[in-house]
Parts: structure tokens; C-alpha cells; sequence
């Protein structure tokens, strides 16, 4: 059963471990839809970005929480999928969103999201920032060259990230965008199937 909770016990010192026992930890509640299919971007996101016998223990609350959200908005008849897609329901972007910002702190790559890159002055919630990757949140000032590597966001979205806050529409469209640019990044060119395989079936529903 896909994303069944188990208690593992196994044994072994080299790559080949002898499982010792498994057993599910919680009730076999399927997933269905947009919130399997996101479920599965999740995973896709864990093989690529994380290594091979690395504990992560906050991650994986983050990601145990973020399946039982994608499960309550299954049950319900959630019909929308958020990542990766055009169209987005407004319960499931927290979810992925926080799930996303959690990952990416526990990979190693720390977000600054309440002060400026190179002055640290608090970000401002009412003053447009390029969020440039590996360095932070800069003030977008008229007349400079866009910087490189970088989206343009609002500094309330930033303040919104920082407090776990996804609901405004526009905290909603630029966190999307602010973590798409920043796990693309990680990835280095590598496309996650899971994208691939939903422009396919938008292409598919495409009037001919």
C-alpha cells in the first residue's frame, strides 16, 4: 500500500541489510487524484535532493504531516493538483509549500527570509525584493539590472514564508515560484518525472 506507515527493524553492515521485521504503524488510508499525485512529488523530491542513509527525523515529521494533510483533502474530493501545474486549491499549497521550505532547510540550504542580503536590515512587508539564489532577498530598486538566478517577490511574502503564513493569493503565487527557482536549482538540470509527466497530461486534454 503506497504511503502505509511502516516500523521497520533490519540488520547488516553493508548496503545489502537483511529486513528483520515490518509492520504498519497506523490504518491503510489510500490516497487518490491530485493528492496522490502530489504525494508523489514529494517522494520524487526526497530521492533526488537528500542522500542515502542521512537521518533526517524533522523531515520526515514534515513529510508524515504532509501526507496526512494530502489524505484529509482526498477523503474530501479535493480535485486540484499544486505542484507542479497551473492550477492550484488554496488547502493544498500550504502543505506542499511548507513541506518544500522544510526540505530544503534540512538539505542544508538555508533561506533568508527576514533580512536583506548584504545590509541585513529586516525585509520591509511593503517593498518589492529579486530573491537571487544563494544570497537572498534585494531590494528591487528602478534603474538597477535584474540580477541573475532570481524572481521578484513582495516582502510580505517573505514575512509570510518565515511564519508558516500560505494564504494570501499573492504569498500563495510567489512562494510557488520562490521555491520552484530554488529547488530547480538543487536539481542542476535534472527534471523530476513528476512535472513531465503532468504537462503530458495537459497536453492530452488539449482540444485538438
Amino acid at each position: 500500500m503506497p504511503f502505509q506507515p511502516l516500523a521497520l527493524d533490519w540488520f547488516g553492515r553493508g548496503e545489502l541489510k537483511t529486513l528483520k521485521s515490518a509492520e504498519p504503524t497506523a490504518a491503510a488510508l489510500p490516497l487518490g487524484g491530485a493528492s496522490l499525485f502530489s504525494a508523489f512529488y514529494l517522494n520524487e523530491l526526497l530521492l533526488k535532493l537528500t542522500h542515502r542513509d542521512d537521518p533526517h527525523e524533522g523531515l520526515f515529521e514534515a513529510y508524515d504531516r504532509a501526507i496526512a494533510g494530502l489524505r484529509d483533502l482526498s477523503r474530501a474530493g479535493r480535485p486540484a493538483v499544486a505542484e507542479p501545474g497551473v492550477h492550484a486549491s488554496r488547502e493544498m499549497e500550504p502543505i506542499l509549500r511548507q513541506f518544500e521550505l522544510r526540505l530544503l532547510q534540512e538539505v542544508g540550504f538555508a533561506l533568508e527570509l527576514t533580512r536583506e542580503a548584504g545590509t541585513h536590515a529586516p525585509v520591509n512587508a511593503d517593498r518589492a525584493y529579486w530573491y537571487v539564489v544563494e544570497r537572498g532577498p534585494v531590494p528591487a530598486e528602478e534603474g538597477r539590472d535584474t540580477p541573475g538566478n532570481a524572481i521578484k517577490l513582495s516582502g510580505q511574502t517573505l514575512i509570510d514564508l518565515e511564519r508558516g503564513r500560505i494564504e494570501n493569493p499573492t504569498t500563495v503565487a510567489q512562494s510557488k515560484s520562490l521555491m520552484r527557482l530554488l529547488i530547480n536549482h538543487l536539481l542542476n538540470g535534472q527534471e523530476l518525472s513528476t512535472r513531465a509527466v503532468l504537462r503530458e497530461l495537459q497536453r492530452l486534454e488539449e482540444p485538438q
